[in-house]
């Protein structure tokens, strides 16, 4: 018969947070392993000391490599997978004998623990048991004793060995973050905490519950100092509040493309943006896009108030708020930017921040959704004339339709106007056969998503409205049916010579 594995997980670091598992299978087992570096200390093997007697065996498992370089012909993973490979066969081969092997490891064993890769190798092989245990994650925020998350905020467990730009992207999208494995990375992950806007938020703990803990605001922790066991906090945002500011501060507006639909369509720095924000400025439509955070102050309006929204969030960034305009697709298409902007230059307000956001716009979401339609060159045109005559609207659709462009039409139609779609249509019949592709898309990336194909001498006005883009092929544009029966459009790359 041969022996059972156990993967005790030990708790972060003090003996007393052990719990009443792991201790059991301690002293039970006949064999106990650990980790360590070359120089033989094992923090695994002192958090467990009292529990581990005489009469055990013990096998320490030292890594041939930690930080430093090796010349292994496969490099550091090589040496790691050649350690992994002949640690494990140690250990089978006191299961193989009918001993109990209890591998000791830190915080949980199946959390950025050493123990999983051990299992990897042996749990298929052997009766195994793993026995969790308390991570660095939750003793942190237990030490610093505020929620790190709650509600229906996310949580984020990042290493700090990620690419800086991986970590400031996942950082601004996130309402809550731990980045693990500081050390060396620290100066990496605070600067990547100060380019997401989070800096100001973050705290550090240091050896959570062992001898030696420290507590501090990141931004006052000096690289040098920082080992490997410590990690990097952003706590719940619940309970924060606005940021706070001087008297007389100036905050300033971000303008957010939220793409065509929901959550899946926004950038990291999009929800950055979002959840930094103090208020929020928009059309109730996209607004409800964007989730609800604890403390942060929504204005919802009608579509037809682009100016007046424009100066609205203006003016709250003037009494120092920081304020997200959200706009649908990109917020330069058609949409936000521009109002804000043109709001933006007048004398009062010269001195408040824009930025602008850009998101997946309505005809990308379209072209992508249908094939690829946008592969050459194309023209975009709102055939609203709200804003414009419908005169000059005719004529940049002949003029892009003599250039032979792909057309992106958006706002085709709505309940008050009716009739330009089937003008454009006749007018781009004058240049283009009637067999021409055009992708009919409505409500992409919505719970109403359709797209269609169909002949530009039979699109239907009827089917169009303002949730409704259409991309009108040119002469080059090609649609094919596939294996599957779908059919795909596109454009190529290449255009012919005359």
């Amino acid at each position: 018969m041969s022996g059972k594995l156990y993967g005790v997980g030990l708790g972060p670091g003090d003996p007393s947070l052990m719990t009443v598992r792991a201790v059991e299978a301690i002293a039970g087992a006949d064999v106990i392993a650990y980790h360590s570096a070359r120089h033989g200390r094992s923090i695994a093997r002192s958090i467990a000391a009292k529990h581990i007697r005489a009469d055990h065996v013990e096998e320490l498992l030292v890594y041939p490599v930690t930080t430093e370089t090796t010349d292994h012909p496969g490099g550091y993973q090589g040496a790691m997978d050649d350690f992994y490979a002949e640690a494990s066969a140690r250990l089978a081969a006191h299961l193989d004998a009918g001993r109990t092997v209890a591998v000791l490891a830190e915080g949980d064993p199946l959390f950025y623990g050493s123990y999983m890769h051990m299992h990897k190798r042996l749990a298929h092989r052997y009766d195994t048991e793993v026995i969790p245990g308390v991570t660095s994650v939750s003793a942190a925020a237990a030490r610093l004793g505020t929620p790190l998350a709650e509600g229906e905020e996310v949580l984020t467990i990042l290493p700090g060995t990620l690419p800086e730009e991986e970590l400031t992207a996942r950082l601004a999208a996130t309402d809550a973050a731990v980045v693990m494995k500081l050390g060396r990375t620290f100066p990496k992950v605070r600067r990547a905490m100060e380019r997401a806007g989070r800096l100001e938020a973050a705290r550090y703990v240091e050896r959570a519950t062992m001898a030696g803990e420290r507590l501090a605001e990141l931004a006052d922790v000096e690289a040098e100092s920082v080992p490997y066991f410590s990690v990097a906090v952003l706590p719940s945002q619940v309970d924060a509040g606005p940021a706070a500011r001087k008297p007389g501060s100036v905050g300033e507006v971000v303008v957010v493309g939220t793409g065509p639909a929901g959550p899946l369509w926004l950038t990291p720095e999009s929800r950055g943006a979002l959840a930094a924000a103090d208020d929020l400025v928009g059309y109730t439509t996209y607004l409800d896009r964007v989730p609800v955070r604890a403390g942060q102050r929504r204005h919802g309006s009608d579509n037809r108030v682009e100016a007046e929204r424009a100066e609205f969030a203006l003016q709250l960034a003037l009494q120092g708020s920081r304020v997200a305009v959200v706009s649908g697709g990109d917020p330069g298409v058609f949409a936000m930017a521009t109002a804000v902007l043109e709001a933006a230059s007048a004398q009062e307000y010269t001195d408040v921040p824009v930025r602008v956001l850009p998101g997946v716009t309505a005809a990308n979401a379209a072209a992508a959704r249908a094939g690829a339609p946008l592969g050459h060159d194309y023209a975009t045109v709102s055939l609203s004339d709200r804003l414009k005559p419908w005169e000059v609207i005719a004529e940049r659709l002949r003029a892009a339709a003599g250039a032979d462009l792909v057309l992106a039409l958006y706002n085709p139609g709505s309940r008050s106007r009716t009739w330009q779609v089937g003008k454009a249509r006749d007018l781009l019949l004058e240049h283009r056969a009637p067999d021409t592709p055009v992708v009919v898309a409505r409500d992409v990336g919505g719970a109403g998503e359709q797209v269609r194909i169909v002949r530009l001498a039979d699109l239907d006005p009827a089917e169009v409205d303002m949730r409704t883009v259409l991309l009108v092929g040119s002469s080059q544009t090609r649609v094919v049916r596939r294996g599957d029966g779908e059919e795909v459009v596109w454009t190529p790359r290449r255009y012919p010579e005359a």
